[in-house]
Parts: structure tokens; C-alpha cells; sequence
């Protein structure tokens, strides 16, 4: 008589044996193909380098989801802005444009003044300050890079203060993606290209008075404010192009710098008829600092 085996085959489980816990969802993804496209970064950097909390409910998370390039933007004197459209290929519907604003990386040119603009900052090692003074190419690197955390602190700084800018995606080496500005469909034009009307212009003057003054008000300065870094979004204006931004205090020069954007806010709109004084402007933004 044969004795009973030991150690009996198990029957295979049924679905009301199997522990939740180890049961997972799978689906598929082909790989990116053609030129122009990637996996999402977006889980490949820092927490801290993804945009601030709450985020908006256009921002793509997902795993799955593929960055494709849509061509140039715009070209600048630090970088160039692309249009990057993120989207998971199972959730085409949720997919997003967005601006990414490359540095040049070891092509970088640095900004026209760019040691008055950074005078207070402090550089990682002295290795570093000494390749930057230098511009060989790993100073260049550094500056690229030292800029492109300088824009992506103060996106994400003034976000959080209500000021209007772009919302900051996210920050990968000398990339930011951000909230790409559009109006109609379009991308929204800078405010030197529009003609407003009486009423609009009027109202755009406002709210740069607002922001110059909200950012007096947190001891900041944009350093470099024009009609030209400033996007027409319809009614609303955003402001953009903030690497620069100086320390109204800490900066010998952060008065001056403010007095030059009041100067270039107040000449722009001026020339199209409104009477606007750039010296009282300074006195009232400058009363919200102290």
C-alpha cells in the first residue's frame, strides 16, 4: 500500500484566496519612438523640484505619460522655450502644452550684467566661483545651471505669494516646464505687441503697479521689467522671465533696479497716451517696502 505523499501539489488559488495586497494593476506602454520624444520626467526628479502644492489639476503625473517636443517657442539671451506637450497614450483627453525653457547649458552666454543681478548670491564650492570666473566650460555649466534654479526658486516664491506667473511644473537640470500662457488657443502675446484700449490700458497699468508693489512688499525686485517680459493673457497680464530676480535689501543695486523697471513699466505706457510718472510710481512701490 502506498503511503500518501507528504507534500500534495496545492490547488491553485481561486480570487477569493488571493491577498489583496498582492494583486496589481498592469498595462502596457510601448516605447517612445521618433524624434522629439521621451518617457515623462516628472518622477525622475527631486520632490522638490516639482512644482508647489496644490497643484493644478491640468498637471500630468502618470507613469506612463511621453513628453513630445512641438518645435521653438521663442529664442532669449539665456535660453530658448519650447512647446512640450505631456500626455499618458491610455489618457489622451488629460494630455498638456507646456513652455520648457532650456539654458544653454555650456553654450550659455551669461546675462548683460549678470554679476550686478547676482551680487548676495551664494555659488555651491569655491571650485565652482573660480570655473565661473574663469568661463571655462564647466563655469559655464554652473551659470547655466546656478540660472535655471534662480528662475525655477522664484516661479515657484512667487506662485506662492498670488503674484501672477506662470506656474511652475517642474525643474530637470536646465530645464523648467512651466504653464504654457495662451489666449484663444494661442500663445499670448507679449504686452509690447498689443495695442489695448483706453479702458484695458489702464487696467494693465494697475496690475503691473500691483506687482511691482506686492513684490516691494517681500523685499524683491524683477530686475528686468518691460513690456517685453510681460505676457497679455486677454484681461490678465503675467509676468515672466524672472532669473534675475534681486533682493530689493541685500542688493547695493535693488533700488536701482527698481527704478529702472518703473522707468521702462512707465515710458511703455506713456508713449500710448497714459499719464504716468515713473518717479512717483518708485515713491508708492517703495512706500510698500518698509
Amino acid at each position: 500500500m502506498t503511503s500518501p505523499d507528504p507534500f500534495p501539489p496545492a490547488e491553485p488559488p481561486t480570487h477569493h484566496d488571493v491577498d489583496p495586497a498582492f494583486v496589481l494593476d498592469f498595462t502596457a506602454y510601448d516605447e517612445p519612438d521618433g524624434p522629439g520624444r521621451r518617457w515623462s520626467t516628472w518622477h525622475a526628479v527631486e520632490a522638490l523640484c516639482r512644482g508647489p502644492e496644490p497643484r493644478p489639476d491640468w498637471v500630468v503625473t502618470s507613469r506612463g505619460a511621453v513628453d513630445t517636443d512641438l518645435g521653438i517657442l521663442k529664442t532669449g539671451k539665456e535660453g530658448d522655450v519650447f512647446l512640450l506637450e505631456r500626455a499618458d497614450p491610455h489618457e489622451p483627453d488629460r494630455g498638456v502644452v507646456m513652455a520648457a525653457k532650456r539654458y544653454r547649458g555650456e553654450e550659455h552666454r551669461d546675462f548683460h550684467r549678470s554679476g550686478e543681478y547676482a551680487a548676495g548670491r551664494r555659488v555651491r564650492s569655491t571650485r565652482d566661483t573660480r570655473a565661473m570666473a574663469r568661463r571655462s566650460a564647466h563655469g559655464r555649466a554652473v551659470a547655466a545651471g546656478q540660472w535655471a534654479w534662480a528662475e525655477w526658486d522664484a516661479l515657484v516664491r512667487l506662485h506662492r505669494l498670488g503674484i501672477p506667473v506662470p506656474y511652475p511644473v517642474q525643474l530637470d537640470g536646465t530645464e523648467i516646464l512651466m504653464e504654457w500662457i495662451c489666449a484663444d488657443g494661442e500663445t499670448a502675446p507679449r504686452l509690447a505687441q498689443v495695442r489695448p484700449d483706453a479702458a484695458l490700458l489702464g487696467s494693465y497699468y494697475a496690475q503691473l503697479a500691483d506687482v511691482l508693489a506686492e513684490l516691494a512688499r517681500h523685499g524683491l525686485v524683477h530686475g528686468d521689467l518691460s513690456a517685453y517680459n510681460v505676457l497679455a493673457a486677454g484681461e490678465r497680464l503675467v509676468v515672466i522671465d524672472l532669473p534675475q530676480l534681486v533682493d530689493l535689501v541685500a542688493n547695493p543695486a535693488g533700488p536701482d533696479f527698481l527704478l529702472r523697471d518703473c522707468t521702462n513699466v512707465c515710458r511703455w505706457f506713456r508713449a500710448r497716451g497714459l499719464d504716468v510718472d515713473e518717479h512717483a510710481l518708485f515713491g508708492e512701490v517703495m512706500a510698500h517696502a518698509f
